[in-house]
């Protein structure tokens, strides 16, 4: 049946023209932008997970910066710490060299003073964008990464870079919890502290050998101190010539801190021994024996004996149980004026026992000698002091939330122009030489982190990238091949409706 009022087959073709209009407008709009999702109507799923995609590469675009602004950071403060090391070891040539007796110490003490000052102007210099590394304790965290979990959290990722304080600040003791107990004070080597200002052991220690027993003339004793090995063959059966005679034969020995008295049988050691114990044995091929009474203690009578004469510095022993924490501040007393070293992050009983020692070297006692020693046994450390001068007290105390003490306290107060005062350089610039190259190594780690991090930033951001692409980004080759397609398929259906708009007219053919 024909129509003049319903041309069915012009609705049809006018639907698929429009069908191919549509169609060849996505195709060109495809062509225009690159993409094959250029809004939410075209695919609103992918569509969202592009957009949350393209969030993600801009927010790693400024963690990048990030990462290249801590790298620059770190890196200041490794160069830093690695000349403040470089200039420490030319210290360190300046003490060697101060330790001959026919130098000018006073030329040497103004070469250290210059590069004291230098290391100090470069740990002042050794910012980047106001932020330096090398002073203070308090860590700096480098943005690193975004994190997204499965449930469209996000949250960010730190690298934390340690500061590495190389300033000459003495800190501040703190008023917190009690550490007292963590630390205990030997003085003069046999007496225990009570807490009530003990003095140092400034004479000698000694050792009480009693002769006794059946005495043969031609008979041979030794005495071994120290190592060193003295001997007395007798010529009477006499006690009190045996004494004597080894007496003797100990003072012409000439060993080092070691005298002998004698009082009828009784032959007393003196050592004036600082840091070191001294070791005493008898041995012999008759019948004499020793008694031998040091510290407190006797071992019995015997022609072969041991016993130990303990070294004459008071000693502080930190803990092997307890731990150390920012802040925490420990504190010798000699003769009634405080010293005081404070904890840094990260630190020991070994650097407070070294950073301690500084401190008190730095303060230049005219007869105070220091050392630090572990023991072998128990791992504990301790900081000796020796005082050869007038009596002074010794106390101990420990306290919680000080300010941390500077990793270079003590090296601007160094002199070399005394004896004493070379021998406690020597010592202390080898703490102060690992103090830096530790801190230039942990610098080192850090930066070696961010770059790696700052490596795998860049390539996930290219991957990002790459996979949002993937989503919207529209086939090109394909997109052309279609729109050739459409253009002829467009250029059919118009002459398809032109074909079914002109079919009406052959129903006026019927009229004529």
């Amino acid at each position: 049946m024909s129509s003049i009022l319903t041309n069915n087959s012009a609705m049809v073709a006018l639907q698929t023209l429009k069908s191919i209009n549509g169609d060849l407008s996505k195709t060109q709009a495809m062509i225009s932008t690159g993409k094959e999702v250029g809004s939410a109507k075209d695919n609103a799923a992918v569509w969202a997970i592009s957009k949350v995609m393209e969030s993600d590469v801009k927010g790693f675009k400024a963690i990048s910066e990030s990462l290249s602004l801590g790298s620059s950071s770190v890196a200041v403060a490794r160069n830093g710490a690695e000349t403040v090391t470089n200039l420490l070891t030319d210290m360190k040539e300046k003490i060697v060299a101060a330790q001959g007796e026919n130098v000018d110490r006073s030329k040497l003490q103004d070469d250290i003073k210059a590069l004291t000052d230098q290391i100090a102007s470069v740990v002042g210099a050794a910012q980047f964008n106001g932020l330096n590394l090398l002073k203070g304790t308090a860590s700096v965290n480098v943005l690193s990464s975004l994190d997204r979990a499965s449930d469209g959290t996000v949250t960010s990722s730190n690298i934390t870079v340690a500061r590495q304080d190389l300033s000459f600040d003495a800190g501040s003791y703190g008023t917190g919890a009690d550490l007292s107990t963590n630390v205990t004070t030997t003085l003069g080597g046999n007496l225990a502290a009570d807490g009530t200002g003990d003095a140092f052991s400034n004479g000698a220690n000694k050792l009480a050998a009693t002769v006794a027993g059946t005495i043969t003339a031609g008979e041979t004793y030794n005495f071994q101190i120290a190592g060193e090995t003295v001997s007395f063959t007798t010529t009477t059966p006499n006690a009190n010539d045996l004494a004597n005679g080894l007496t003797a034969a100990i003072n012409a020995a000439g060993i080092e801190g070691i005298t002998a008295d004698v009082n009828a049988a009784v032959i007393t050691i003196n050592s004036t021994s600082k840091f070191e114990d001294v070791i005493v044995n008898t041995t012999g091929n008759g019948g004499a024996t020793f008694a031998l009474q040091a510290n407190g203690v006797t071992a019995a009578a015997s022609t072969t004996n041991t016993q130990t004469i303990n070294a004459r510095a008071s000693e502080l022993t930190f803990s092997t149980t307890a731990g150390v924490n920012e802040g925490d501040g420990y504190r010798a007393t000699i003769g009634g004026v405080n010293y005081d070293y404070i904890a840094g992050p990260g630190e020991t009983f070994e650097d407070v026992a070294r950073g301690l020692k500084t401190v008190i070297d730095g303060a230049g006692l005219a007869n105070v000698e220091t050392n630090v020693k572990q023991d072998a046994t128990t791992g504990a450390w301790t900081l000796q002091i020796d005082n050869a001068g007038t009596a002074l007290t010794l106390t101990e105390a420990g306290a919680a939330g000080g300010k941390a003490t500077g990793g270079l306290v003590g090296l601007d107060k160094m002199d070399v122009t005394t004896g004493r005062g070379v021998t406690a350089a020597l010592s202390n610039i080898e703490t102060l030489i690992n103090t830096t190259i530790d801190a230039a190594a942990a610098f080192g780690s850090s930066q070696g982190r961010i770059e790696t991090q700052s490596d795998f930033i860049s390539k996930l951001t290219d991957s990002l990238k790459s996979g949002i692409g993937a989503l919207v980004d529209a086939d090109m080759e394909e997109a052309s091949a279609r729109l050739q397609a459409l253009q002829v398929q467009q250029q059919l259906g118009v002459q398809s409706l032109s074909i079914a708009n002109q079919a009406p007219q052959t129903i006026l053919s019927l009229f004529r």
